[in-house]
């Protein structure tokens, strides 16, 4: 059904799916503990509905997943700019039954890539995620998957343990990677596959890396009450770890804190937002600056993004206004920057800022064109925009919305 309302607002869409159920306004917004009134504005676009919490509740009372009323794009529907069909690769890749275990392995002819040449290819991969090159990582990913699991299977001892974690960290990439592309199912078999690698390697910061995948995953897929949990049940864990902590496991405590905040934030759950992002803080503060262990990108910079992205969730504009646009992320990857930019624009639309909206969203175009192209928040944000034009759209906005294929 997407492709039937992918011109549509978020709010035109909610009127399509309960138009097709043959739901009235006033059942619908009961579902939802709202008024019709509001309900009926919602649907006019007469209110910014951009709150991941209250479109999953929409969501769930339509029947349609997160991903519908969001409109993100489908496995399918989304390729690199060169055209290349390498999504349907990365899914084959994934779903294929002979990875699912050694005894199912596919044979594969010759001897497996070194570890050390794995490991830099991981590691380019993850690389080309932060700057944003999101075709660039689908093209890689298949054939990556399947010489990780060559790996695992063909070495024996130490060796396959370490084939093992690396293996956990390419299906890691993979989940990311469909979670920004909005393939939540798939990202979850990717996260789950890459955890149980990662327990059969014993590496506890591998481990732990994915178990940020998971909640992610979960984040994405609307399930916040469980993401929450989940932070809380494996922070615990690391909890006794923490005062002899490398680095890299101060990174990755910190950075599943901050991906649990996002989920406290969209569940309404104040107090454990505070609770997640002091304790973030913290470690931001043990590790004495901003870094990019495990690829976390992790430091007091990601903590503050956080602390914006939180407020917009919770309703807080004055702190996302007041911290946002002066915060300086140029030492962030650029997904990070990417990512922030989106959130100031989002903030600024919500003041009726719009210029200075659409400012942040070109800003963020122009150093990650793939990020901004497939993020439900740019594609809401113009269409809204153009919606409430009384006249014709500026210039640059209308230029935006043919680039993000929403005009």
């Amino acid at each position: 059904m997407r492709g039937m309302t992918d011109h549509l607002t978020i709010g035109e869409r909610v009127a399509w799916y309960r138009k097709r159920r043959g739901m009235a306004q006033e059942v619908l917004a009961g579902l939802i503990g709202r008024t019709p009134d509001w309900l009926s504005k919602v649907e006019n676009d007469h209110i910014d509905l951009d709150r991941l919490s209250v479109i999953k509740s929409l969501a769930i009372a339509l029947d349609v997943s997160l991903g519908d009323l969001l409109a993100e794009p489908s496995l399918l529907e989304w390729t690199p700019e060169s055209g290349e069909r390498t999504i349907p690769a990365l899914r084959a890749a994934i779903t294929d039954y002979r990875q699912l275990s050694p005894l199912t392995s596919l044979v594969q002819a010759g001897d497996p890539v070194s570890l050390t040449e794995l490991r830099a290819e991981i590691a380019d991969v993850w690389d080309a995620y932060q700057e944003s090159r999101y075709g660039l990582v689908v093209r890689r990913l298949p054939a990556l998957l399947m010489q990780a699991q060559h790996a695992a299977v063909a070495y024996d001892g130490d060796q396959r343990l370490r084939a093992q974690a690396l293996l956990g960290q390419a299906y890691h990439a993979a989940a990311t990677i469909l979670v920004k592309i909005g393939e939540h199912d798939l990202a979850w078999i990717a996260s789950e596959r890459g955890l149980t690698h990662a327990q059969n390697s014993g590496d506890q910061l591998v481990i732990a890396s994915l178990f940020r995948s998971v909640t992610h995953t979960l984040l994405s897929s609307g399930r916040y009450a469980a993401a929450t949990q989940l932070t809380s049940d494996v922070t615990g864990l690391l909890d006794n770890q923490l005062s002899t902590a490398t680095p890299e496991l101060l990174s990755v405590h910190g950075t599943l804190l901050l991906a649990g905040s996002m989920a406290a934030a969209r569940a309404e759950d104040r107090a454990t937002v505070r609770s997640f992002l002091a304790e973030a803080e913290e470690s931001a503060r043990r590790l004495g600056g901003d870094a990019n262990h495990v690829w976390t990108a992790f430091g007091p910079t990601n903590v503050a993004i956080h602390r914006v992205a939180t407020a917009i969730e919770l309703g807080d504009l004055q702190i996302a206004v007041d911290i946002g646009p002066d915060l300086d992320t140029s030492a962030m990857p650029i997904e990070r920057r990417a990512r922030h930019g989106l959130a100031v624009a989002q903030a600024f639309s919500k003041w009726n800022r719009t210029d200075e909206a659409l400012d942040a969203i070109l800003a963020a175009e122009r150093i990650a064109p793939e990020q901004v192209r497939t993020h439900f928040l740019s594609r809401q944000l113009v269409l809204t925009w153009i919606r409430r034009q009384k006249g014709k759209p500026s210039r640059r906005l209308a230029d935006l919305a043919q680039r993000l294929h929403v005009a």
